[in-house]
């Protein structure tokens, strides 16, 4: 069965969300400490990392964490290359305009964005728990793992984890598309009757 006019709409939607991720970062850290009363923070960007970063690389020498840098995360060439094949993915589904391409499309983006979710938690874990043994500062069973989303307080730094700009129109994109799927399957059911 075809799109309706809705579901064709959506393509172009969620295809101009996902161009924000080219505009804005995905995903931003915060840090706040009493001798940082402006606080510190980091933005994930879709094939880079901006912000305080020399500042946070500076202070993690102390506890033993591995120092941030571009070069060392094989996600920012792979990411954008994954986006841009999924939003040409989205203008042949608006070409073919058939629901079942529509599903799929849906399937593949919550594919990504599960997988997507897992890695930012894993670098977030690794660079928390493998720590230097002879970093100078070392508090006994003490990980220093900002959280995926959301608050965490780590000895006098508080860390806030949240989607910026471009991280929200991500999810917005996926909620668009999983509506649209329910839409259409709607649509689909009433006109079988």
């Amino acid at each position: 069965m075809k799109l309706t006019k809705i579901g064709k709409a959506s393509i172009i939607v969620v295809i101009l969300f996902l161009a924000t991720l080219w505009a804005y970062p995905m995903w931003d850290i915060q840090l706040g400490a009493p001798q940082y009363p402006d606080g510190l923070s980091m933005q994930i960007w879709i094939n880079d990392v901006g912000g305080d970063v020399e500042i946070i690389n500076g202070l993690n020498h102390y506890i033993g964490m591995k120092t941030i840098h571009k070069e060392d995360f094989k996600e920012f060439v792979y990411l954008p290359i994954t986006m841009m094949s999924f939003m040409a993915l989205g203008l042949l589904v608006l070409v073919l305009n058939r629901k079942r391409y529509y599903y799929i499309w849906t399937g593949i983006f919550v594919v990504i964005g599960l997988v997507s979710f897992y890695d930012f938690y894993s670098w977030l874990y690794k660079y928390g728990h493998e720590l230097d043994p002879n970093a100078p500062i070392q508090v006994p069973g003490m990980a220093y793992q900002p959280p995926l989303i959301g608050y965490k307080k780590m000895l006098n730094f508080e860390a806030l984890s949240q989607p910026h700009v471009g991280g929200w129109f991500y999810i917005a994109a996926g909620a668009l598309m999983v509506f649209v799927c329910y839409y259409e399957w709607k649509k689909s059911k009433t006109a079988a009757k």
